[in-house]
């Protein structure tokens, strides 16, 4: 019997096939699925701002940000067996939530967290085979490492699986 694994905000979890993963409510925040083909090793972090270095104590909570996150997600993978050389991403999220005049830092936090998760996979030479990003939605994502399935649910739009 699998389980679908809930994933909080700033929160990141592993599984193994046939479990998945889900989180809620990505608005500006990134969901980075992660997973391993060869043994079936998966994991989904919910990147909440780009850059641990810019905010004081920020090492309380590695899975909040982008560039310590991912490292995080990839090394507990590894515990459960995945090789680094053969694990490969997806992403969603990073949306534009508040449409404000000028392009404030702050109001882009979106944008800035898509290209840091994007930054932090190329470090590691992790590849991205697909994305959902952007726009002015929400997005609620599952992932199947076991097919490698990632399922994207958004308001009054059709179910999308990259």
């Amino acid at each position: 019997m699998s389980e679908i694994i809930k994933v909080g905000m700033a929160d990141l979890k592993t599984c193994v096939s046939p479990d998945g993963v889900i989180t809620l409510g990505l608005g500006s925040c990134v969901g980075v699925a992660l997973r391993d083909p060869t043994n079936k090793v998966g994991g989904l972090a919910h990147v909440m701002l780009p850059d641990s270095t810019a905010i004081k104590n920020s090492y309380q909570n590695v899975a909040k940000f982008a560039d310590t996150g991912i490292v995080e997600l990839v090394n507990q993978m590894e515990k459960l067996g995945a090789k680094r050389s053969r694990i490969v991403a997806k992403i969603a999220g990073g949306a534009t939530m508040f449409n404000f005049q000028g392009r404030s830092d702050i109001v882009q936090v979106g944008e800035r967290n898509v290209e840091a998760v994007k930054k932090k996979l190329k470090e590691l030479s992790i590849p991205i085979l697909a994305e959902d990003t952007g726009a002015n939605y929400g997005r609620t994502v599952t992932f199947f490492p076991e097919t490698g399935e990632f399922h994207i649910r958004a308001v009054g739009k059709p179910e999308e699986i990259i």
